[in-house]
């Protein structure tokens, strides 16, 4: 190879080296993907099919599966969906860079999996318009991993970072496909008295409703005094964490649940318990 097409020939690469990692980690489980291929997803042997259009393709219990060796494969597919992290992009002053999952994860093949991705902004960084864009890119292509049926996006703004982020989901959007939709991760105080998610193109922004800091008995009182969120892409979702029980949290939101610690079936039914605790 000449000089000048070698570095093109590298980026091509690694742009597909993340899907392929992905797919490999994801295969020994994940065998027929044509249980997702169009808007209609047959789930079992009685072939139950639903439409799976937008967040109904998302089960009512997600569970989060960072990076970590998980196997799920004791879930009921029906009830239960995985919403994994599929990779990391940090942003630094010589650019972006992707790390994909390295940690395998079994499912059944039925699963429903949401696609998560972290950004990292370094501090001496910013994410800018084309940055947004080389991001946005990486998102969409985690997206084609088996059985993944949405995507989330992870990431921290400051006030000063929020138009970046807001180009940068205008982006996703305009490069997933439309039946894809996308969920974000939230601080609570973006639910409660910030309105910046207003307008943006996401279908769900869920509350993270721990490793909250300081403002946990802000928050605490708020819902305790049977308050809801303000922001309404937020009022459909809620993030916690078996190492932080709640008392009582608002019924009939998709709930999005951390463990410390590798999930089974012990600590499944552990929140299981919990939740059936809420009014």
């Amino acid at each position: 190879c000449s000089s000048d097409l070698l570095p093109a020939t590298m980026k091509r690469l690694f742009r597909y080296a993340a899907v392929v990692i992905i797919g490999l980690l994801l295969a020994p489980l994940i065998s027929d993907r044509r249980v997702f291929s169009s808007n209609k997803s047959c789930l079992g042997t009685n072939t139950v099919c639903k439409d799976t259009r937008g967040m109904a393709a998302v089960p009512r219990l997600v569970l989060w599966a960072w990076e970590r060796p998980e196997d799920l494969r004791f879930l009921d597919p029906k009830l239960t969906g995985v919403a994994f992290l599929a990779g990391t992009v940090r942003l630094g002053p010589d650019g972006m860079s992707f790390r994909p999952r390295l940690q395998p994860l079994r499912v059944a093949r039925e699963t429903r999996l949401v696609a998560v991705v972290r950004i990292e902004v370094a501090a001496n960084s910013v994410l800018d318009a084309t940055k947004a864009d080389k991001v946005a890119a990486a998102i969409a292509r985690a997206a084609e991993a088996p059985q993944v049926v949405a995507v989330q996006v992870d990431f921290d703004a400051t006030v000063s970072d929020r138009a970046s982020y807001r180009e940068l989901l205008v982006e996703l959007r305009r490069r997933l496909p439309v039946s894809m939709p996308i969920s974000i991760t939230a601080l609570t105080s973006w639910c409660i008295g910030d309105r910046w998610m207003a307008g943006l193109p996401i279908d769900e922004a869920v509350p993270m409703l721990f490793r909250m800091g300081a403002g946990q008995g802000e928050v605490s009182n708020w819902m305790r005094a049977g308050r809801d969120f303000r922001e309404a892409a937020c009022q459909t979702g809620l993030g916690i964490s078996l190492d932080e029980p709640w008392q009582e949290l608002p019924a009939g939101r998709r709930v999005y649940a951390f463990s410390p610690s590798p999930w089974t079936e012990r600590s499944l039914h552990t929140l299981l318990r919990e939740m059936q605790l809420w009014p």
